[in-house]
């Protein structure tokens, strides 16, 4: 049965862990090294996985995924590099923290780089995975596999780790804050808390699912929906008159940059 070593006990922790427990077949053993004495009885009681330090989660484990902060890798894979076996599978989905790095530290281990997001909670995450310089294909095909619990997986060479960063692992909050925009010009022209939600979030929800089935490109769809001197021509033209889409583009390069910002320390 696979041993998986989850280091951090966030959100992103608890989704890989339901993922794993919903998808894999049999169920792998699970031990989690959460810092947070409160969130790691939490996940203990409701999840049923064992808890352990960071040195002991790992002694044994056949998969340990790395859930910490950027700035706290480092100090992490130091923390666990005795207890890591030949060939472990060591998942770091730290940004900007490159395998090369962590391979320095573990030289035995099989290190992949990945970037989920957090639709990953619903199991409609996309995670983007490269492989270290050590890394065999069966190790990244068991990392595929093993990321594929929470949602689609993509293969990225790791000097786009980054962009994949930016786009989609910072994207759900670009999403998010679009919904809050529209969700205040809703309330500003005089619709209902409930009735303003529903209509935000089954239109975001509709959109993205008619974007998913089509195969038109997204400005072809934006012109089906703007009629000339119609409704929505007069939003589109404020929209333009903001720059949204230049603002949007200089947004998802600014994530990238810090992103490497991260990866050189």
């Amino acid at each position: 049965m696979t041993r998986i070593a989850v280091i951090g006990g966030g959100v992103m922790g608890e989704a890989l862990i339901v993922g794993f427990q919903r998808r894999m077949t049999p169920q792998p053993i699970v031990v989690v090294a959460e810092k947070r004495e409160d969130r790691a009885a939490d996940l203990a009681g409701r999840l049923g996985v064992l808890l352990a330090t960071p040195v002991d989660a790992c002694a044994g484990a056949d998969v340990v995924i790395l859930v910490v902060k950027p700035q706290d890798v480092r100090g992490v894979v130091d923390e666990i590099a005795p207890s890591i076996d030949d060939q472990t599978l060591v998942i770091s989905i730290a940004a900007g923290i490159t395998t090369a790095s962590i391979e320095a530290v573990v030289p035995q281990a099989h290190v992949v780089r990945a970037m989920p997001n957090t639709p990953a909670r619903i199991e409609s995450g996309v995670t983007g995975i490269s492989p270290g310089a050590s890394c065999p294909d069966e190790a990244l095909t068991r990392a595929r596999v093993l990321l594929g619990s929470v949602g689609a997986v993509v293969d990225v060479p790791e000097h786009l780790q980054d962009a994949v960063t930016a786009v989609s692992g910072s994207g759900p909050a670009y999403l998010f804050y679009l919904a809050e925009a529209m969700l205040e010009g809703a309330r500003s022209v005089g619709l209902p808390d409930d009735v303003a939600r529903t209509s935000v979030v089954q239109t975001l929800l509709g959109a993205a699912r008619l974007l998913e089935v089509s195969h038109e490109a997204p400005s072809v769809l934006r012109a089906n929906v703007t009629s000339p001197g119609g409704t929505t021509a007069a939003a589109v033209a404020v929209l333009d008159g903001h720059e949204v889409l230049t603002s949007v583009r200089e947004a998802i390069e600014a994530a990238r940059d810090r992103s490497r910002e991260l990866s050189a320390g």
